[in-house]
C-alpha cells in the first residue's frame, strides 16, 4: 500500500508531545528522528521510534506521520496544523514546518521488529522485569535471571512495554496489584497490561478497547505467556459514548488502569467512579508534562486522593484512590 509521508520539523523538547498528540489524527504511524539517542536506550537497548542513523545536528528534530491512500490527507493535515498551533500557546515547537512526500510500498506493520530488542524493566522491590519480543529466539532460549519474563508481540494493537507511560503504569501495577485483586484496563491494545496484572496476583479482569485488532494482539500474547485460561474478556468498544459497553464492564473492581492520552483520560475519570469500589484504585499514565495540571484538577473533583506522582522523561503517572462522595452512593 502506498503511503503519504508528512515530516513536521521541531525541537527535541517538544517532539514527543507532537508524536503523542498526532496519535489523535487517524495517522497509520508516527516515527521521530533526532541527533542522537536516549541514554537509557543505548545503555539498554530498550526500543524507541529512532533512526540509529541520520544527519540532524543540534537539537533539530523531525516527527514524520503516515496516512494511507483513501483517508482524507486534507483533514488530517488541518489538525496537525492546528495541533501545532495550539502547542505554540504553552510551549516552544522550534520551526513547525510540514514538508510531504510519497512512500514506496513497504511492510510497516513489520520493518519497525528491527529496531525493537529485549529490554528489562525494574521495580522498587528489587524485582526484574524481562521484556522479550516473540521472533526474538536467542533471548527467549536462554535462562533469564529476572522474576518476571514477558513474551511480546503487539501485533498491529499499541503496546511492548517499552513507552516511559507504559513503563510508569507497569511499575504501578506491580507496586500496587494484591493477590485475589478484580481490575479494568481501559485502552487494553496488545494486553500488556493485563496479561502482567495476573502475573503480579490478580485473579479477573475485563479489558476494553475501540480497535479491533486488540482481540487477535490479546489473545496471541496470554497465550504466548501461558495465561490462555485466565479469566479475563475483551470487550471491543468505548466506555465514553457506548451505554451498553459500560453495562458490560460493570463496577467494583479493585483496580482501574488507563495508559491513554488526557484527551481521552479526562472525559474518562468522570465513570471512573462508577466502576470503581470505594478506596479503589485508579492508575493513569500517558500525561505529558504540560498536561499533569489538568489531570490532577480532574483527579480531585472526581473524589480522587492522589497517592503518587511518578515521572519518566517527559511522563506522568498518577495513582489515586477513589473516596467516595454522596454523588455517587445508589
Amino acid at each position: 500500500m502506498k503511503y503519504t509521508k508528512f515530516t513536521i520539523k521541531t525541537i527535541k523538547t517538544a517532539e514527543d508531545i507532537i508524536a503523542a498528540e498526532l496519535s489523535d489524527l487517524d495517522v497509520c504511524g508516527v516515527e521521530i528522528e533526532d541527533a542522537s539517542l536516549p541514554d537509557d536506550i543505548r545503555e539498554n537497548g530498550t526500543f524507541y521510534d529512532v533512526l540509529p542513523e541520520n544527519n540532524i545536528e543540534g537539537d533539530d528534530a523531525f516527527v514524520s506521520f503516515y496516512i494511507e491512500d483513501g483517508k482524507d490527507k486534507n483533514e488530517i493535515l488541518s489538525g496537525a496544523s492546528e495541533l501545532l498551533k495550539r502547542l505554540r500557546e504553552t510551549m516552544e515547537v522550534g520551526d513547525g514546518g510540514i514538508s510531504v512526500s510519497e512512500t514506496e510500498d513497504k511492510d510497516w506493520i513489520n520493518n519497525w521488529k528491527e529496531y525493537f530488542k529485549s529490554f528489562t524493566i525494574d521495580f522498587e522491590d528489587g524485582k526484574k522485569a524481562l521484556f522479550i519480543p516473540t521472533w526474538e529466539k536467542e533471548q527467549r532460549d536462554r535462562e533469564p535471571d529476572e522474576d518476571y519474563v514477558i513474551n511480546i508481540d503487539p501485533g498491529t494493537a499499541f503496546g511492548t512495554g517499552a513507552h516511559e507511560s507504559t513503563r510508569l503504569c507497569i511499575r504501578a501495577l506491580e507496586k500496587h496489584i494484591k493477590p485475589g485483586m478484580r481490575f479494568l484496563d481501559v485502552g487494553t491494545g496488545s494486553g500488556i497490561l493485563s496479561l502482567l496484572s495476573f502475573m503480579f496476583g490478580a485473579s479477573y479482569g475485563i479489558g476494553t478497547d475501540i480497535d479491533t485488532g486488540a482481540v487477535p494482539a490479546v489473545k496471541d500474547n496470554f497465550e504466548k505467556n501461558g495465561l490462555s485460561e485466565a479469566a479475563f474478556h475483551l470487550i471491543i468498544g468505548n466506555v465514553l459514548d457506548d451505554d451498553n459497553v459500560r453495562d458490560s464492564v460493570g463496577s467494583g473492581y479493585d483496580l482501574v488502569v488507563a495508559n491513554i492520552l488526557p484527551v481521552v483520560l479526562v472525559p474518562l475519570t468522570d465513570y471512573v467512579p462508577q466502576m470503581l469500589k470505594d478506596g479503589g484504585l485508579y492508575i493513569t499514565s500517558g500525561i505529558i508534562e504540560y498536561k499533569a495540571a489538568e489531570m490532577r484538577k480532574c483527579l480531585e473533583f472526581n473524589d480522587f486522593e492522589i497517592i503518587e506522582e511518578n515521572h519518566d522523561g517527559e511522563w506522568v503517572s498518577y495513582v489515586s484512590v477513589l473516596h467516595r462522595s454522596e454523588q455517587y452512593l445508589w
